[in-house]
């Protein structure tokens, strides 16, 4: 983890984004405020990139949340992205992550899963279980997690240091290369690993099957993974990430957020755009999504986990 050093009067011209992570804020006068990103859409359907476009525009109208969106349908050959470079705190869709390196790992070992492992990987999944993933995440060590990342092209992610696998950075870009290396045949899983990975997925608890699924069609086979976490700027990360497959569907979804005030405006907002998507992929058989109610006491704001560790170690700077 870098640290820097900086004097009392910088500090308090800074503001705080990441563990260890100090960024100026800007002296004299502001630079001229850059062009809002735009979605962009292509498809092979007639007429189906600009409804897209027009659609998850329209859903993002008015909200206040940081929003990074990324489309990839096989079937259309439909794309849509909206900020797919800009880095976010991972929160728990890095879960789907430490799956893929436990797998990794285990292949190239040509072993199968212990039952510890299973278990810890089935509660990390599914419960989205921060001490499950905690105790994978020091039995990978970084060096795994960066070998998986290498062989899974997903460039722009960096683990998070100190054991804070929450403060992971990661990108819609590369969320959606994960999503296809679980989707598609590939040379870095096999093809029992990605459907173990998928099934997983398939099976989150129905608390937490909220974000992306929101709007899909009835026949369609929803793999889901989210995260949420609060910190000292930024608000709320609320981040969901999708595969949607069978009955002739195939396609993938990543929505990520930030500068929620609530974790439940960060679903309304994820859940906005998806509805779009789904709608618009499927017009004759998408359907509503059901009314979320967030947790009493959100998953990832229980004490003594590293994401919360790390974020009020950085609320105590400030």
């Amino acid at each position: 983890m870098t640290h820097h050093r900086i004097s009392r009067r910088a500090r308090a011209a800074s503001a705080v984004v990441a563990a260890g992570v100090l960024v100026p804020l800007a002296a004299g006068a502001a630079p001229a405020a850059a062009a809002t990103p735009q979605v962009a859409c292509t498809s092979k359907t007639v007429g189906l990139a600009a409804k897209l476009t027009a659609d998850i525009t329209a859903a993002l109208s008015g909200r206040r949340s940081t929003t990074a969106v990324l489309l990839n349908d096989r079937v259309s050959k439909t794309s849509c992205v909206l900020r797919p470079d800009q880095k976010y705190d991972s929160a728990s869709v890095v879960k789907v992550t430490v799956l893929g390196a436990l797998l990794l790992d285990a292949q190239r070992q040509k072993r199968g899963f212990t039952q510890r492992e299973f278990t810890l990987a089935y509660d990390m999944i599914t419960k989205s279980d921060n001490a499950a993933t905690s105790a994978l995440w020091k039995q990978l060590g970084l060096t795994k997690i960066k070998s998986f990342l290498t062989a899974a092209g997903m460039t722009q992610t960096v683990p998070g240091t100190g054991g804070y696998w929450g403060l992971t950075q990661i990108t819609a870009r590369d969320e959606q290369k994960l999503l296809a290396l679980l989707t598609v045949p590939n040379t870095v899983l096999s093809d029992g690993n990605r459907a173990y990975a998928l099934k997983l997925m398939s099976k989150v608890i129905t608390s937490q099957r909220w974000g992306t699924p929101a709007g899909a069609p009835a026949d369609v086979t929803v793999q889901v993974k989210n995260g949420w976490l609060s910190r000292a700027t930024h608000g709320w990360r609320v981040h969901s990430i999708g595969a949607f497959t069978g009955n002739g569907h195939d396609y993938t979804i990543t929505v990520l957020t930030w500068d929620n005030a609530t974790m439940d405006y960060g679903v309304t907002t994820i859940q906005a755009v998806a509805r779009a998507i789904h709608k618009d992929l499927n017009p004759a058989t998408a359907r509503s999504a059901e009314v979320f109610t967030p947790p009493a006491v959100p998953q990832e704001a229980l004490p003594a986990t590293p994401e919360t560790a790390a974020r009020d170690a950085i609320s105590a700077t400030r």
